[in-house]
């Protein structure tokens, strides 16, 4: 047990001094949330109303912006899976007496916390757009976030994990990643919506984790927002069928096959 906690949080702390010794990951995972809800905020304002609510858009979008700093950072941070297989990391990780899942969990709980890090500075920044949350909400908040955090660098990974080139990694991510969080109501709600774009947003995993998000952080989450249990059931759930898909993908390729 004991070599097992230590390889994970070996690889834990790699990825934190990894991250912060590239200010531009830094940037590029807090800026660009933070600009889409200026930009987003202030080029609509309060001419955004859903029915049965009368907060302006830069107070809806505020929740699927902390969900985008969570899947941005889980993007960034899996990145390096692919640039550790060239400088040869990577292959020298996989012949230690460690199995393949410590190895994921290690790089999953780095680019978590990461997430979850970056997250909690916007959350700081929520009340200047008037959200008005309960402190008692906070610790429950800080968990449906670590959970999501968990969840999309799982998925993150288990993508990453074959790519052999970071320009197909990103072609990926505009294409499954992107639209998954378009497709949570982060942008606009599910009620108001065609009836096939209700339906996708309803097989959506991200839609449960962003609705409890809502529900935690805005006093009005907006009708038709799905309940706070169904977004801990579903997030949980997305959690741990990423995370074990990761440890499948990892399991069942060796050595050789990253070479």
């Amino acid at each position: 047990m004991r070599t097992l906690f230590l390889a994970s949080t070996t690889l834990w702390r790699r990825e934190i001094v990894r991250f912060y010794r590239q200010p531009n990951r830094v940037i590029g995972a807090v800026g660009t949330p933070l600009l889409f809800w200026f930009m987003l905020g202030s080029g609509v304002g309060r001419s955004f109303q859903s029915e049965g609510t009368h907060q302006n858009y830069s107070l809806y979008v505020l929740p699927g912006m902390i969900v985008l700093v969570l899947l941005f950072t889980a993007i960034f941070s899996t990145i390096s899976i692919i640039e550790d297989r060239r400088e040869g990391f990577l292959q020298s990780v996989l012949v230690a007496p460690v199995a393949r899942p410590v190895v994921v969990f290690g790089k999953v709980l780095g680019g978590a916390s990461l997430a979850i890090l970056q997250a909690i500075v916007l959350i700081a920044l929520a009340p200047l757009a008037g959200a008005h949350f309960a402190p008692w909400a906070l610790p429950e908040l800080l968990g449906i976030l670590i959970v999501l955090g968990l969840g999309l660098t799982s998925l993150g990974f288990f993508i990453a994990w074959r790519m052999q080139s970071i320009q197909g990694f990103h072609a990926v991510m505009n294409l499954f990643l992107l639209p998954l969080w378009v497709l949570s109501g982060a942008l606009f709600p599910a009620q108001g919506a065609a009836s096939w774009l209700r339906v996708l947003i309803a097989l959506n995993p991200l839609s449960y984790g962003l609705a409890a998000v809502r529900r935690l952080l805005l006093t009005d989450p907006g009708p038709g927002v799905p309940s706070l249990a169904a977004g801990w059931a579903v997030s949980l759930l997305f959690a741990v069928a990423a995370f074990a898909a990761a440890c499948v993908v990892a399991k069942g390729h060796t050595r050789g096959d990253l070479l």
